[in-house]
């Protein structure tokens, strides 16, 4: 089974970057398709980018286009996610989530889940 750890949130101002980590345990995570989401308050949780076990294959949430790249290092066993040009509208705690399958954009259909990172940008 694998479990997830992020790091890296913090408080930043409009345009600055910040980059994100998940540390995962459990032989499965070269193989799983790792995802980053968010969540603001009093809003539903919603779908950041997606990357495929070998890499190859990332999908990203239209509005963080350009500004956020995920990536991961398999050697070891974290997924990282660059965020730049931030905007107060990124404001959220951050998730990082494994999928035992294909490429989802879907919260539900990720199968284990961190605890989560406070990012907040200021204007």
């Amino acid at each position: 089974q694998v479990q997830l750890l992020e790091s890296g949130g913090g408080l930043v101002q409009a345009g600055d970057s910040l980059r994100l980590s998940c540390a995962a345990s459990g032989r499965t995570f070269s193989t799983s398709f790792m995802g980053w989401f968010r969540q603001a308050p009093g809003k539903e949780r919603e779908f950041v980018a997606t990357i495929s076990g070998s890499g190859g294959i990332t999908y990203y949430e239209d509005s963080v286009k350009g500004r956020f790249t995920i990536s991961r290092d398999n050697a070891k066993n974290t997924v990282y996610l660059q965020m730049n040009s931030l905007e107060p509208e990124d404001t959220a705690l951050y998730y990082c989530a494994a999928r035992f399958g294909g490429a989802a954009t879907k919260w539900n259909s990720y199968n284990v889940w961190g605890q989560g990172t406070q990012v907040t940008v200021s204007s």
